[in-house]
Order: C-alpha cells, then sequence, then structure tokens
C-alpha cells in the first residue's frame, strides 16, 4: 500500500504531523495522502499523561481548537508547589520564587485521551487514513542503501511458538515516501533506526523517567477544579530524582502521579510502591479520601532534553514527538512539543513531496527545530536534570538558580551546557552496596497492589501469541541479575510483569514473564542493568485500554 507519508503512532505528534499534512496541500489545492498507524485497539487507548496542558502548539495547529470543540475545559486556577519532609511534614513553596516557565497559567488540566481521540477525529475528517488495532512491527528497508521505505503492520495469529495459527494474516506493507516514526518513549522502530543510522551519535544517552498515574473520582466537596500541584522529596532519598503531580479536573475526576527518574542506584527501590507510600501524606490523602479508584497506568517519558534529541532526520523519513524526545522535565509537560515538531517535520516531508522528492533526509525539519521555540525551551532547562546529581535539595536550588539566569539573560547558562553521563540500566548499583526497601502493604483504600492496579488498567493481550518482551539470553536474569542485583525487574516493572521463583525446598530459582500483565511502560527495556530485556510491540490492539488517562 503506497502512500506519500505513512506516519507510526496515533500520539498527539503523529496526528497533529499528519492533518497539518493535509492543510498544507488543502491550502494549496493539492492532494496528499497519508495513512497513520496505532497499535492501540482505539485511538487514545495507549495515552497516559499527567496532564497539564501547555495550547501553544494547539493553537498553531487550529487557531479555533475552542469552537471545535476540543476537550480542554478546566484552566488551572491554582498552582502550588510542596516540599515532603517526611511522612507528615511540607514546605510550600513559594511560586514567585519559581521561574516562570513553572508556571501554569494559561495551561488546562485535561486527558490527553481524550485530547487525542479528538485529533484523530480532526484527522479523519480532513481525510487521513487512520488505522487503530495496527502494530508497525518491521521497517521495511530500501536495501543497500538503508533508506526506510515502509513499514510493515497488522501481523496477527501467530502462536505462542512462533508458528503460524488458522487465523493468521501476514500484515501488509505500508510504503511512503517519508516515513514519520511518532511511537514514544522508546519505541521499537525508533531503536532499530537510530541504530542503523548512528542517529545518537552526536547526542548524550537518552534517559528516562518512569510516570505512574491513577485517576480517581472524588466527593464533590474535595474537588477543587483546576488546581494543580506538584510535589518533590519524601518518600524518595536526597539522591533519588522525582515527585508527584495531583491535577483536579472534570466530572469530579483527580489525576495523581508519581514520576521517578530511572537513573536511580539501589535495585531494592520499586517505583510503584514509593508511588502508593506518597498517597498516605497528608499532601495526597486530603485530596483522595472518599473517592474511587477509577483508573491506573504507567509510562515512561524521555527526561534526557536537549543533550540527548539525536538527530532527527534520516534517509526516508524523521523521528517526531516522544521517539526523539522533547519532554521539559522542570515543567512536566511534552504534549506541545510533540505536536510542533509533529508540524515542523510535516512541513519538510509536505514541501519535498510537493516538488517531486522522495525518500531522500529532510534537512529542513532538522533546520526548521533548530530554529524553533521547542529548541529554545528546551536550551532553558538543559542543566536542570544534570543538576540533580549534586542531590534534591542542592540540586534543586542550583537548577532554579540556572533557570532564573537564563530566562533573565537569554538562554546563557554559568554552567554551559551539563552532560548525561550514562545511561539508566548503567546507574544501577550491584545490590551489595545497598540495603532492600521495606514497603508497606497496601490498605485498599488509598493504596494498592500490582494486581488489583493492572486489572483498572483494561490490559489485554492474546493469549496464544510470542511474548513480546524478550531475552537476548534467558540464562541472565538469574546467573548475573539475581545475584549481583538481586533482579530489579522484579521491583521497576510497575504491572508485576517479572517473577523470581523457587521450588517447594526454596531453591532452583526461575525468572517468569507474565507477558499478558504489560502496560508497555518499557521500563524493563531501559533499566535492566545487562540490557537483555527487549520489548517490542505485541498483535496489534494488545496492552492497556486507558478510558480518560
Amino acid at each position: 500500500m503506497a502512500y506519500d507519508v505513512v506516519i507510526v503512532g496515533a500520539g498527539p505528534a503523529g496526528l497533529a504531523a499528519a492533518i497539518r499534512l493535509k492543510q498544507c496541500a488543502q491550502a494549496d489545492g493539492r492532494e496528499i495522502s497519508v495513512a497513520v498507524l496505532e497499535k492501540a485497539a482505539e485511538i487514545g487507548g495507549h495515552i497516559i499523561a499527567g496532564a497539564v496542558i501547555d495550547p501553544r502548539a494547539l493553537g498553531e495547529l487550529f487557531p479555533d481548537w475552542k469552537a471545535r470543540g476540543a476537550p480542554l475545559e478546566t484552566p488551572v486556577t491554582r498552582d502550588s508547589f510542596l516540599l515532603l519532609l517526611g511522612p507528615r511534614r511540607r514546605l510550600p513553596l513559594p511560586m514567585f520564587a519559581l521561574p516562570p516557565l513553572m508556571h501554569n497559567h494559561g495551561c488546562y488540566v485535561a486527558s490527553l485521551a481524550d485530547v487525542t481521540r479528538w485529533l484523530g477525529r480532526e484527522a479523519e475528517a480532513l481525510g487521513v487514513e487512520v488505522y487503530p488495532g495496527m502494530a508497525g512491527s518491521q521497517v521495511v528497508w530500501d536495501e543497500p542503501s538503508g533508506r526506510v521505505k515502509g513499514v510493515v503492520a497488522g501481523i496477527f495469529g501467530v502462536g505462542r511458538d512462533g508458528a503460524r495459527t488458522p487465523a493468521f494474516h501476514p500484515g501488509a506493507e505500508l510504503h511512503g515516501k517519508y516515513v514519520l516514526i511518532a511511537e514514544g518513549a522508546r519505541g521499537a522502530l525508533a531503536k532499530t533506526i537510530m541504530a542503523r543510522h548512528d542517529l545518537g551519535r552526536d547526542a548524550d544517552p537518552q534517559i528516562f523517567g518512569l510516570g505512574i498515574k491513577e485517576l480517581w473520582q472524588v466527593p464533590a466537596e474535595r474537588h477543587r477544579p483546576g488546581f494543580v500541584e506538584h510535589t518533590v522529596g519524601w518518600p524518595l532519598d536526597a539522591f533519588t530524582g522525582g515527585g508527584s503531580f495531583l491535577y483536579h479536573f472534570g466530572d469530579r475526576f483527580v489525576s495523581v502521579g508519581y514520576v521517578v527518574h530511572l537513573n536511580y542506584k539501589n535495585p531494592f527501590l520499586s517505583p510503584f510502591d514509593e508511588f502508593q507510600r506518597f498517597k498516605h501524606h497528608p499532601a495526597a490523602a486530603a485530596h483522595l479520601e472518599g473517592g474511587t479508584h477509577i483508573s491506573y497506568g504507567a509510562r515512561a517519558i524521555t527526561e534526557g532534553g536537549l543533550q540527548s534529541v539525536p538527530r532527527l532526520a534520516f534517509p526516508g523519513g524523521a523521528l517526531i514527538g516522544c521517539s526523539a524526545g522533547f519532554v521539559n522535565v522542570p515543567r512536566i509537560k511534552g504534549s506541545h512539543t510533540a505536536m510542533k515538531t509533529g508540524m515542523l517535520a510535516a512541513d519538510a516531508a509536505y514541501d519535498a513531496v510537493a516538488a517531486g522528492r522522495a525518500g531522500d533526509t529532510l534537512a529542513a525539519y532538522q533546520d526548521a527545530y533548530e530554529r524553533s521555540w521547542v529548541h529554545a525551551e528546551l536550551k532553558r532547562v538543559r542543566n536542570a536534570k544534570p543538576l540533580l546529581r549534586f542531590g534534591a535539595i542542592l540540586g534543586g536550588t542550583l537548577g532554579l538558580f540556572d533557570m532564573w539566569f537564563q530566562t533573565l539573560f537569554g538562554g546563557s547558562s554559568l554552567f554551559g551546557t551539563l552532560r548525561h553521563r550514562k545511561s539508566d540500566a548503567a546507574a544501577t548499583e550491584p545490590a551489595a552496596k545497598h540495603r532492600p526497601l521495606a514497603y508497606p502493604k497496601p490498605d485498599g483504600k488509598l493504596s494498592f497492589d500490582k494486581p488489583s492496579s493492572v486489572f483498572v488498567s483494561n490490559t489485554n493481550h492474546a493469549e496464544n501469541q510470542p511474548s513480546h518482551l524478550r531475552l537476548l539470553d534467558p540464562s541472565t536474569p538469574i546467573s548475573v541479575n539475581l545475584p549481583t542485583y538481586g533482579e530489579p525487574a522484579r521491583l521497576y516493572c510497575p504491572a508485576g510483569v517479572y517473577e523470581v521463583l523457587y521450588d517447594a525446598e526454596g531453591g532452583h530459582p526461575r525468572f517468569q514473564i507474565n507477558a499478558q500483565n504489560c502496560v508497555h511502560c518499557k521500563t524493563c527495556d531501559i533499566k535492566d542493568p545487562s540490557q537483555n530485556i527487549v520489548w517490542a510491540p505485541p498483535e496489534g490492539g494488545g496492552g492497556p485500554n486507558y478510558p480518560n488517562m
């Protein structure tokens, strides 16, 4: 199936790119064929974010987005930032002390999944062909040049043993003059393309955070529409980065979540259990008590910022959105930058197609990004994450100073540009250097266990299919990771996918993968200290199904 442009991923970046392509063609009175593939069963089904949304890019894409009914209905009314000093104490930080970029005036609390569904409808109305339930599973290369000419999508009916079942469908090759990769953080196709073309040769290692989120519906007397609260500090130690978010919006909804930076050292740390512990702090419990736990999910977040953005264009296409990593970590926002980079790539691809080109490198996209407000925004926060190596208090204070300095002096920094030294996997230290962490049992009211959380994520995978979580060496979890690191996969995974099981006598450990539980956060692909786990898209439609996350 041949198209002018094929886009992999129907998130904010992919759909913004598709819409922009059609808008450009419409303005010129031309036709351009655009296909968007989405691995979730429905558009928005795998979208999860806080989310406080900066509407800047949306306003550029649709200046009349309010009249069109975009589901941004709860403007931020109050900002709060707290330093948690222990399980009960807190220190409010004055908002005037925080750089202007960390304020949320003019932003909206919303469900990014609902916004994505709305973008999908707008794209289809413009003539974009959107295919949910169609996972892009392989790159189609033009050999020997290495040009990307398309992707394979829609492979169904392969059994657990790898053999074809009676329901087998071989999938289709979707060819494009240009292919835009919008898979989100740590995408499988993006990894393959980046390795083939060494796109990260001039960039620092990409580093990540794990964002874990719950959606609650609370009693009317506790609901404060537009209230936004962020915290840092407890329950994490001084040298483990992360913090919480809590947002009120919609029909008595509260989004509450926790982000743990995955460059933590202690292999006994469990991000899921740190989040459950956090909810018992009065700063969180006061918003949730008496409410109903509606949904749960988790997702890796690109946190490397400016230093970790790879080369964006390759022969035959480009990386957009979180496939390249444009999250502004201090702002805890990335949907606006994802959309804008999708639009910039669409402009470059449209001009190329209109000029009769195909399959070359979209250098205009790289140039446009480097001149854009996305680049300028990321430049001003480039040192916030690296400075956390000095700890949450000193590093955070230095980060605030640096952001203020850059705000006042046009992006100049006394620190220059600090580097990310190593990957999140390499940051994990041996278990012998740390003590195991004891986490309290969940009470079933504010805190929950992993199985009940995964249940409300609506996660499902076809039982008879190959595991989409592959071990490069099946012996490594028990022979290397268990004795050296205590096998941290059983702890960093927020869905209980990985277990170390023992026989009746308590010996002979074995490593078990419960792929059915996977919520597609991709933390295992990132944090495994042996880099032995490879995440790949399962059969299309599998995974979580987030109704309004």
